[in-house]
């Protein structure tokens, strides 16, 4: 597991997918990765033009999002407070006047900016701008008559190793982080 997925809490935070001309390849190809990875049957997927919902094979867990927010922003948010304070426990400690001179106050302000900072960082990992570009190209692909297999890291060595293999098989890749 990853550092992202121990902060939304999905099983699969990392994708490859690669593009290939025809389904009869991508099938073939697909059964041999998830082969040689070991993978699990969900975890490596073919998406056709004529799926009529790629969307969940893109992003199996995407009914888990409003869990994958919740966590994201809880355990940010606690992250940020926990900050804060470290570095008002600094300033305090340094002898900084306004601190020293209103401790209360700088506490709460201090403590609470680091708490809406974490929720913020929390808020950019639930958009995953990383997936864009990801969805972006797999959508072209099947517009244009393509088909793709996606495989779902469950840690950063096997999406690495589904990349390679991809590539490997002639497919055109991306990868999320």
């Amino acid at each position: 597991m990853n550092l992202l997925s121990s902060v939304t809490g999905e099983m699969s935070d990392s994708k490859v997918a690669a593009v290939f001309d025809s389904e009869a390849e991508a099938r073939a190809i697909a059964r041999q990765v998830q082969h040689m990875l070991g993978a699990q049957q969900g975890q490596v997927q073919v998406i056709t033009p004529l799926d009529t919902r790629p969307g969940r094979k893109m992003e199996p867990e995407g009914r888990g999002i409003f869990r994958t927010i919740l966590v994201a922003h809880y355990k940010l948010g606690l992250i940020g407070l926990a900050m804060g304070a470290t570095l008002f426990a600094v300033l305090y400690m340094s002898g900084l006047e306004a601190v020293v001179l209103s401790p209360g106050l700088a506490a709460a302000l201090i403590v609470g900016y680091g708490g809406v900072f974490g929720l913020m960082a929390g808020g950019l990992v639930s958009l995953r701008p990383d997936h864009s570009p990801y969805v972006a190209k797999v959508r072209t692909a099947l517009k244009e008559g393509r088909c793709a297999v996606v495989v779902h890291a469950f840690d950063d060595a096997q999406r690495d190793r589904a990349q390679e293999m991809l590539a490997a098989h002639g497919g055109d890749t991306i990868r999320t982080l």
